[in-house]
């Protein structure tokens, strides 16, 4: 595969730059947030089911809000509604802040984290169909893939710095880490404010009736085999795959390696995302790229079953690390062909549907993991959740030709 020409092209546009520090900033304060709630709440509780309700509790403000969002992000100021929705993300880490110093009991801490968690989970949902429209207006088309590149990229080396070093900052300051994940996104929303306004719908597009928008966004992710192929490969991967909602159980239980450990292994999957993402840089997914896809979700399977049957710490960060390699490709690809094949005026549904699907899909794979783990058991649970991700690339292949024979051209 011949490499791209400039693999930098991306980044030589000042929007996109501005566009990027504020992903960059963003992905480590929620790092640090979910490292960090999620060793609180089970030290806490020593219940899996307690992790597993995190991403519940997050997932249904989030669910029930996203497809009006991206309808409102076709229609409205993109940069307005992702700016409110930042300074919302901003003070929920000052309200764990003040939980956590003002409420001595740690089940009522508990009770009001989930109420703070569900508030982000409704902001974090109407903010990324108004932050990937954005997107898509600070390159032009035929940089698409480029951008994408480096937006999995530098999104990869964010969370591998946030989730690496939360450990480490929590045991130098305890709970004033909540803190801290405030400052990045009060940058993140200085750096985003330097993002110029972006078009949006006229008044007479406003006018179409909201249901049948969203209705419109729904149809055309359905009738699409391509899309809805990888958006169903992702879907159900991370549904069954989401071993990570267990690290807090992993790292303090069976693996004994304490926060500084957990930190590391949450750090691992993007370790080898920031890998696979620097290869995709110089040389993308641009032939064959179906196959690749499939297989790489295939991958991701098997280093879950591998990761599940693990008791070396040194094995399960470098298998984890594997795993983030093999998500990466399906990252880079899905965002390809969204920025493609998705018409400007319906990017933001699209969109939507999308991160109503995938987005809830992280969330809901946290709760079935940490239901499944209550019921089965921790490693059985993981066992299981890799093998279904091996069977759903199998009926994948043969449900969705399109996709399996999906080539991008080259720039």
């Amino acid at each position: 595969m011949a490499a791209i020409k400039d693999p930098y092209i991306a980044l030589k546009f000042p929007d996109y730059r501005y566009y990027i520090t504020t992903r960059i900033l963003l992905a480590m304060a929620l790092q640090f947030q979910g490292v960090i709630v999620g060793w609180h709440v089970y030290s806490i509780t020593k219940d899996p089911l307690s992790l597993g309700l995190i991403g519940l509790v997050e997932i249904l403000p989030n669910f029930s809000v996203t497809l009006f969002a991206g309808h409102f992000a076709d229609i409205y100021d993109r940069k307005k509604i992702a700016l409110t929705c930042l300074t919302i993300l901003m003070f929920s880490g000052i309200a764990l802040y003040a939980i956590t110093h003002t409420v001595p009991d740690g089940h009522k801490q508990i009770a009001l984290f989930y109420i703070v968690i569900a508030l982000t989970g409704f902001a974090r949902g109407t903010l990324s169909p108004s932050l990937f429209s954005i997107l898509t207006e600070c390159v032009p088309k035929e940089h698409y893939l480029n951008s994408t590149t480096w937006n999995s990229t530098l999104w990869q080396i964010a969370i591998m710095v946030g989730a690496g070093s939360s450990g480490f900052l929590f045991a130098a300051i305890g709970y004033d880490a909540y803190l801290v994940m405030s400052v990045l996104i009060f940058f993140a929303i200085i750096s985003f404010s330097f993002v110029s306004p972006k078009p949006h719908l006229t008044k007479k597009d406003a006018k179409a009736p909201i249901l049948s928008s969203i209705k419109g966004g729904i149809k055309y992710v359905f009738s699409n085999q391509v899309f809805l192929g990888a958006l169903s490969l992702d879907l159900f991967a991370v549904l069954f795959g989401g071993a990570v909602a267990l690290l807090p159980i992993f790292a303090q239980d069976i693996l004994a390696v304490g926060p500084q450990g957990l930190g590391f292994l949450k750090a691992a999957p993007s370790v080898g995302s920031f890998i696979m993402a620097a290869v995709n840089v110089y040389w993308p997914p641009v032939r064959n790229t179906g196959k690749k896809l499939l297989f790489a979700v295939f991958g991701f399977g098997v280093c879950m079953i591998i990761f599940g049957i693990s008791k070396n710490f040194y094995l399960s960060v470098f298998i984890l690390a594997v795993s983030g390699a093999c998500d990466n490709i399906s990252v880079v690809v899905r965002g390809t062909i969204m920025q493609t094949l998705v018409p400007a005026d319906m990017k933001g549904k699209v969109f939507a549907v999308n991160s109503m699907f995938i987005g809830s899909s992280n969330e809901i794979g946290e709760f079935e993991s940490g239901m499944a783990a209550k019921l089965m058991g921790v490693v059985p649970s993981v066992v299981f959740g890799g093998t279904m991700t091996l069977l759903v690339v199998i009926f994948t292949s043969f449900r969705a030709p399109k996709l399996k024979n999906l080539h991008f051209e080259e720039k």
